[in-house]
């Protein structure tokens, strides 16, 4: 894939939509780290669970016919199958040199929690199960208050210093234990974080946007918002009660189905009408028109949901469209 200079992350002409073809999106650049990355992380938190390996292996490669570069799973996913699959998949295709590669560490029933031993344990078992030589970004999966920053951020930096990391972030982290973090990476002299991932969408902005968002701004991370279509609210399949019954993570989407849910749809449905677009891929385009955010993490149990996804990554919208968004979901 031809890599092209990040063009900035604000919205375009306040009243002419414009749009890029998929596959000629820019790729960005993870926070201060040298990762350049399509705009859409491929989520692998269901594979193992609800994709076998066959459609595991047709969304990957569909996904990578989209342009996608950014694989984002955890040791936790399917107890590590997932690792194995996204592994066997780059195997197979032999493009491991083209995929950037994110897991996540702390969860895992064999290693939890984040002490020095446990974390490097997990990332070699991650390393085997994904059969690479280093994991591009690695997250901290849980803020684990138990343990010192020092001790984690040294674990780190050894795994950064035997070429297993690349670079790494926090997921979950307030803003308070990023600057934590940050303040505990210069006592002792190792390198900060890159990334920042958490719960942020159209739906669900107060957790991130405020505090969070400023810190991240200051610190120059680079933000994977997860959950980024709501548990598929956002792709609008929800509009009334009956409709949650039709899909086993509707109970998930439930709380959203409310005058403000369903308001949030009505604007998304206008501009995705003009844009002739989906209202996933407009719900996703407002999450990259916002500041410091890279790519919004996803996830498909079917091959054919990756082109709506993936979309996104091509579609700008104007800064009347951002700040109707904005409006309407506040």
């Amino acid at each position: 894939m031809t890599e092209r200079v990040p063009a900035p992350q604000e919205p375009a002409d306040a009243t002419q939509p414009s749009a890029i073809q998929p596959g000629e999106a820019e790729l960005r650049f993870v926070g201060n780290s040298d990762l350049r990355v399509f705009p859409i992380a491929m989520s692998g938190n269901v594979f193992g669970w609800k994709t076998d390996d066959e459609a595991t292996n047709r969304i990957l490669d569909s996904f990578a016919a989209q342009g996608g570069n950014f694989i984002d799973t955890a040791d936790s996913y399917a107890a590590g199958r997932s690792e194995t699959m996204i592994g066997n998949w780059m195997r197979s295709r032999r493009n491991r040199s083209s995929i950037v590669v994110a897991t996540k560490v702390g969860k895992s029933a064999d290693n939890p929690g984040l002490r020095a031993r446990v974390l490097t344990r997990a990332v070699n078992a991650s390393l085997d199960r994904l059969g690479v030589q280093h994991i591009d970004l690695l997250y901290l999966h849980i803020d684990d208050t138990t343990v010192a920053f020092e001790e984690t951020l040294l674990a780190v930096d050894e795994l950064i210093r035997a070429g297993k990391v690349r670079f790494f972030g926090g997921s979950d982290h307030t803003g308070n234990r990023l600057i934590e973090a940050r303040i505990a990476s210069a006592m002792v002299g190792v390198a900060p974080m890159v990334a920042l991932q958490n719960h942020y969408n159209l739906v669900h902005r107060q957790e991130y946007e405020g505090d969070l968002a400023n810190v991240a701004a200051q610190q120059r991370l680079g933000v994977m918002p997860r959950f980024a279509l709501a548990s598929g609210f956002l792709t609008g399949k929800y509009r009334q009660r009956s409709d949650l019954a039709l899909n086993p993570r509707g109970g998930e989407a439930a709380k959203y189905l409310n005058r403000r849910g369903l308001r949030i749809l009505s604007a998304l449905d206008g501009i995705a009408k003009a844009h002739d677009s989906s209202v996933a891929s407009v719900a996703l385009a407002w999450l990259l028109a916002k500041p410091n955010v890279v790519a919004p993490v996803v996830s498909a149990s079917h091959p054919e949901q990756v082109a709506d996804l993936a979309a996104a990554a091509g579609l700008q919208l104007s800064r009347l469209q951002v700040a109707e968004l904005d409006l309407v979901s506040r």
